[in-house]
């Protein structure tokens, strides 16, 4: 329970190990909350059940993300990080089994596939300059774009979706990864954008499932 409550400091805003020492990342959480609200009220007459526990989960990941800077603990760093892994094999079972037609099974399969992506995939970013401050995320938009290109005749409009989506991530990771860099010369420096972009694009994504989900060749399950 000792190393649950041992402290860590990886962002430029925290000066010490007080509650509002991230008065701005904390705070910007917000984004997600309302990312969260905005997506439920679009989805929430659909039917569509992994719509709407994809909106639950956004919700949870701006109280873990909260929880994280202003404890700024290990525990607080797995309530943090947790909801997002569970955000990202939710949207790929709904993409194997929704945007590729696959069955069930086939769906849950291949999303059990991103663990080794990820232990392939990760080692390599945190092997490139600039790439490995965010490594353990990077290969979250290389998947975005795979889909994407893999879509692009199958289903367009979503297939433009997810490229959008993709954007959006790598501009949001962007903001994370130079968060210590501009440190010196931004004392607040630049991670409470990866919130605000990051909320975004996560609520992007859903809205890109509710829109597939609602024309004609996507309401088959």
């Amino acid at each position: 329970m000792e190393g649950l409550q041992r402290h860590i400091d990886g962002y430029c805003e925290r000066t010490d190990f007080t509650y509002w020492s991230e008065p701005v990342n904390a705070l910007t959480n917000a984004a997600f909350l309302i990312a969260a609200w905005i997506m439920w009220r679009r989805v929430r007459d659909t039917g569509l059940v992994l719509a709407k526990l994809m909106c639950l989960d956004l919700f949870v990941i701006g109280i873990g993300s909260w929880l994280f800077h202003t404890h700024a603990t290990v525990w607080a760093s797995l309530a943090d990080v947790i909801p997002i892994a569970v955000f990202i094999l939710l949207y790929i079972f709904a993409a194997c089994r929704d945007y590729w037609g696959l069955s069930t099974p086939w769906a849950l399969l291949l999303t059990a596939g991103f663990v080794p992506f990820a232990a392939l995939t990760v080692p390599l970013f945190q092997g490139m300059p600039f790439f490995d401050v965010s490594a353990e995320y990077w290969p979250v938009p290389l998947l975005i774009a795979l889909h994407a290109f893999g879509l692009r005749r199958r289903a367009p409009e979503t297939a433009r979706g997810l490229a959008a989506g993709c954007a959006l991530l790598v501009v949001s990771l962007t903001f994370r990864s130079v968060d210590m860099a501009v440190c010196a010369s931004f004392p607040l420096g630049s991670h409470f954008m990866w919130h605000i972009l990051n909320a975004t694009m996560l609520g992007w994504m859903i809205e890109v499932y509710r829109r597939h989900m609602m024309r004609p060749q996507g309401m088959a399950q």
